[in-house]
């Protein structure tokens, strides 16, 4: 699939214990039925051909001679099938039995890979039928359907077809064990990693194998596919429940519920944006080693459809329960950051520009906080409300009300006449309401509050936020400019969230005033209003936030093409946003982030909360005259 995309499959069909010719017709069925969904990589459990419970019976020659025909079968019956499918089967080999797998495309074995951590433990008693693999090179290939076949520990290159597709095998124990083979086949390149499964289901088992898997999939960077027995196993001592999950670097894509029979788990993920993160960490290094690396010759296709989904908001969580924690931690993180600069500095005061905005508002709850934390009296925040000529009673009776209910100090400072008096030292014309009018609001701000902060003994709190940030929507020098950025790495999807969490958790009073707040447009107000209403809306002239996240978010945290953001974006907003109106803001974010660095370049301190920050000292070192055009160019092809 284009932009880096494999369709994973998970399946568990029905089977017959022991009976490998019902087994293989299940197995062909479910490889067909899996091609209606465009499949690129199908698993299925451990031992599948024959059953996992079988227990003596492996030892018998006609079991491993039908588990051989049957293999072979399946092998044909994917002749033309442009899906890589991996079973489970046992494999003789001299005086060694193999619990395996094979690994079969377009009618051809073109590995086969045996358990190396045979379980002898409880309900498990493997050991009496199979040998563990020795991953010592002595035996690289097998004798099986008449043909010499690789065996051992494989890395599967289908990078010819996809770049960066290569994916590794593991067999159920190995997940358990303290270094698991798959941690090698990660290191050697693998982006996927594959897990057949025979593990038998017990109260509280789910989560713990999907704690591991999760966990495994973290620490690799990688796709882990698992796929378990079925509930047509014996049931003599164990039942099987079928779990079936695909997680992607920590994150769950997909998982089936248990006991669930006969359904194919689907899920697409991303090699790009596993390989970026891998590029990131410069910890992580890949290296071959012993592992051999068997070639296939996997054939491409576009799919129809992408499978996946992508929130609108990718720095806010969907579930409220989730969404709630995270803003619980997220604003214990920037008040603890901002309570040690506070003690650092033994700043004797917090000064705020509030001006009844988004930003300002969440800075004074953050600092609020940081006072709580240290004992402070809450009197020694310093909000200076600054009127000047785009104000409206709107959002100054919010910041006079906010303040209160905060308990902090209010000081009204009005800079109508700084500003005219700067404007005619300056030659400019108040009623030319041009670049020039709006910053010299700002820097006027901004140099009261750094000179009340030098009165007071205080530090001045920066309420900018990390959206403003990307796209430069701040006056160079205004503010831009504060002493410690609190709101830095927020961006404003979040900032909306974590006042609305602050809201909802507060008293009558104030949580009116912050649902008032949160219902005011987004708007600097350097233009006069309207009929007393704010007349200049942010995102009329920058373009939706929400938007601009998204492309912040994945250009950003994954280094995503611009070509790859504009279709997932069309994806997650196709309700929402035209093609063409996308296609507009992600241009014009593109051309700002790139020509706005140099405010970046000199930002003030500030903490990082999430994975996306854009300090210079730390997330994004960029130059202040990078280009943009190579990032451009990759959307010259729309055209609208």
């Amino acid at each position: 699939m284009k932009y880096g995309y494999v369709r994973l499959g998970a399946a568990s069909p029905a089977i017959k214990v022991a009976n490998c010719t019902y087994n293989a017709d299940r197995i062909i069925e479910t490889i067909q039925k899996s091609q209606e969904n465009e499949c690129d990589l199908l698993v299925f459990p451990e031992l599948c051909v024959t059953g996992y419970t079988c227990g003596d019976l492996f030892l018998q020659n006609c079991l491993l001679r039908s588990a051989e025909q049957e293999t072979l079968r399946i092998a044909e019956s994917t002749k033309g099938i442009p899906c890589i499918v991996v079973i489970g089967l046992p494999v003789a080999a001299g005086a060694n039995l193999y619990n395996a797998a094979a690994v079969i495309y377009d009618g051809n074995i073109c590995g086969i890979v045996p358990k190396e951590n045979i379980p002898n433990y409880s309900e498990f008693y493997e050991m009496r039928h199979f040998t563990p693999y020795q991953n010592n090179g002595t035996e690289t290939s097998v004798f099986f359907g008449g043909a010499q076949i690789p065996c051992g520990r494989l890395l599967f290159d289908c990078t010819e077809a996809l770049e960066d597709f290569k994916f590794g095998i593991e067999i159920c124990e190995d997940l358990w064990i303290r270094n698991p083979p798959s941690g090698l086949l990660a290191e050697a390149g693998a982006l996927i990693l594959c897990n057949l499964s025979a593990s038998n289901e017990i109260v509280g088992k789910r989560e713990y194998r999907k704690t591991l898997a999760a966990a495994h999939s973290g620490r690799n960077i990688c796709t882990y596919l698992y796929s378990d027995a079925g509930t047509y196993e014996s049931t003599s001592d164990m039942v099987f429940s079928g779990h079936k999950f695909i997680y992607e670097n920590a994150s769950l894509l997909a998982e089936s519920e248990l006991f669930e029979d006969g359904s194919i788990l689907f899920a697409d993920t991303d090699l790009q944006a596993l390989r970026k993160e891998r590029r990131a960490l410069s910890t992580f290094t890949e290296s071959i080693g012993e592992i051999r690396t068997m070639p296939i010759p996997f054939k491409k296709k576009n799919h129809k459809q992408l499978l996946r989904c992508y929130e609108k908001t990718p720095f806010v969580p969907s579930k409220e329960s989730e969404r709630e924690n995270r803003c619980a931690e997220i604003l214990n993180m920037q008040a603890y950051a901002l309570r040690k600069r506070l003690v650092h500095t033994n700043a004797n005061t917090a000064v705020i520009g509030l001006s009844g905005g988004l930003d300002s508002t969440l800075a004074l709850l953050v600092t609020a906080r940081a006072f709580d934390i240290e004992r402070f009296n809450r009197k020694r925040i310093r909000c200076i409300t600054m009127p000047c000529f785009g104000t409206t009673d709107r959002t100054y009776r919010n910041a006079c009300r906010l303040c209160e209910e905060i308990g902090a100090t209010l000081e009204e400072i009005d800079i109508k006449e700084s500003v005219l008096c700067h404007f005619k030292d300056i030659g400019q014309d108040p009623a030319l309401h041009d670049v020039t009018y709006e910053n010299a609001q700002a820097r006027e701000r901004t140099q009261v509050l750094m000179d009340y902060a030098n009165k007071t003994g205080g530090i001045v709190i920066g309420t900018g936020d990390l959206s403003e940030l990307a796209l430069g929507w701040a006056t160079y020098n205004g503010d831009h400019m504060s002493m410690y950025a609190v709101n830095a790495s927020i961006p404003k999807t979040l900032v909306r969230y974590l006042v609305k969490y602050y809201a909802d958790i507060s008293g009558d009073v104030l949580k009116a005033v912050l649902y008032d707040i949160l219902d005011t447009p987004v708007s600097p107000e350097l233009i006069p209003p309207q009929d007393g209403k704010i007349s200049q809306k942010t995102e009329d002239l920058v373009g939706p936030y929400e938007l601009h996240d998204f492309f912040l978010y994945y250009f950003q945290r994954y280094g995503f093409s611009p070509d790859k953001i504009y279709f997932i974006a069309k994806k997650a907003f196709q309700e929402t946003y035209g093609d063409e109106v996308i296609l507009k803001w992600l241009r014009i974010f593109l051309r700002r982030f790139f020509l706005q660095q140099f405010k970046r370049s000199c930002m003030p301190d500030g903490p990082k909360v999430g994975t996306v920050s854009l300090s210079p000292r730390g997330d994004l070192r960029m130059p202040s005259d990078a280009d943009p055009a190579i990032w451009l160019a990759d959307l010259s092809q729309y055209d609208f």
